[in-house]
């Protein structure tokens, strides 16, 4: 049996170009344009007139006097404050820029992960809340139409009962 044996020889990746490869170039505008996209979606994710992906705070108030209330904190998520910025020059030819860029994109989805679990949770605190209001405001409108509504049918025959005894009296001139 004969063993082969590899001495001394290692191998890296490109260190340096000196003409650009044309598939990195592009991949690298596509990297930027999906930046400026998440700049643009961050941007336009508002509702109500709040922002909670630019860093705007949303204030949940639970009662009437504003003594039980949720403050749902906002974040920076545009391309910014998820620690990303656009690549220039000759950023995506050398396989350790890319290697940055991707441990920078794994440090942002880890970072989105966790705000989409805090997000989650505040909206499952918000939903549990609604749902006791509604509750509550059910059984107190149930309870009010106890006490108000009259039952037509019985208040007519009520009525109808007095009709005659009205009338005897009336002939009587009682």
């Amino acid at each position: 049996l004969g063993l082969a044996t590899i001495t001394g020889n290692t191998y890296q990746g490109t260190a340096s170009v000196s003409t650009p490869n044309s598939t990195r170039t592009s991949l690298q505008a596509d990297y930027n344009n999906i930046l400026t996209q998440i700049g643009a979606l961050a941007g336009d994710a508002s509702y109500n007139g709040v922002n909670l992906l630019d860093a705007e705070d949303l204030k949940v108030i639970f009662n009437e006097t504003g003594t039980s209330s949720l403050t749902i904190n906002g974040v920076t998520f545009d391309a910014a404050g998820l620690g990303l910025g656009a690549i220039s020059g000759a950023g995506f030819q050398s396989d350790g820029d890319i290697d940055t860029v991707i441990v920078k994109l794994d440090t942002a989805l880890s970072s989105l992960r966790t705000q989409a679990s805090k997000f989650g949770s505040n909206l499952t605190t918000v939903q549990t809340r609604q749902d006791f209001t509604k509750n509550l405001i059910d059984t107190l409108q149930t309870g009010a139409d106890n006490l108000v509504l009259a039952d037509t049918n019985e208040e007519g025959a009520n009525l109808l009962a007095l009709q005659p005894g009205e009338e005897i009296a009336q002939v009587l001139d009682i």
